[in-house]
């Protein structure tokens, strides 16, 4: 299983989606999930409509290039009709593994038209993922509740879709049963298996990786 800092691997609030949590990321040996935006023309790394203090994506991929390419990139589309924006960036650096999800639907196909890999989302307010078929992975969630089970990772496994579990702390919901119910059935041994946290220091001693 490889282990995803949830925007970054921080100590304090003010440090997510910043190029020292990045850094700190990547130089631990974590792929990382982050937010993706466009300003003015540039793209760039922002959770929420960002301002003149966001990083660009530019800066995210060359501290990825710089320090370990093969890690995992999990970019979060916060906004339709960034394929124009990001497809420079993904053919100047080359990431070996960076996926796009969240994205509407409509923009969804626009990726899928563009080549890049794209996840769709599995939670308790999707129970049916959309373009599961053509989709390259599974960003599977639970806004309120810890609603799926091995089986439903299985299930995705077996179809050869690679998995991201959403860790409940970024829910503000308590992470403990779920890393222990992925620790029981061995699940954090399974190839094609991610995991995005808050805690991944943590994360990585829990499941003895």
């Amino acid at each position: 299983m490889n282990i995803l800092s949830h925007r970054g691997f921080w100590r304090v609030p003010d440090e997510k989606n910043t190029s020292e949590a990045f850094q700190h990321s990547f130089e631990q040996g974590f792929g990382t999930e982050t937010d993706l935006r466009d300003l003015s023309g540039t793209l760039v790394v922002s959770h929420d409509p960002p301002d003149a203090g966001a990083i660009t994506a530019e800066t995210l991929f060359a501290l990825h290039a710089n320090l370990n390419s093969d890690l995992p990139l999990a970019l979060n589309i916060k906004c339709d009709g960034l394929q124009p924006l990001l497809a420079p960036l993904l053919a100047q650096f080359a990431p070996r593994d960076a996926f796009v999800f969240d994205m509407a639907i409509p923009d969804m196909l626009g990726w899928m038209r563009a080549d890049v890999p794209v996840f769709t989302r599995h939670s308790d307010v999707e129970p049916d993922p959309v373009l599961l078929a053509e989709a390259d992975g599974v960003w599977l969630d639970g806004f309120y509740s810890d609603w799926w089970g091995a089986d439903v990772i299985c299930r995705h496994l077996d179809a050869r879709k690679r998995v991201c579990v959403v860790s409940p702390e970024l829910h503000k919901r308590d992470f403990r049963p779920v890393w222990d119910a992925l620790a029981a059935t061995d699940l954090s041994q399974a190839e094609g298996l991610m995991l995005c946290t808050d805690f991944p220091a943590d994360a990585k001693e829990y499941f003895g990786l």
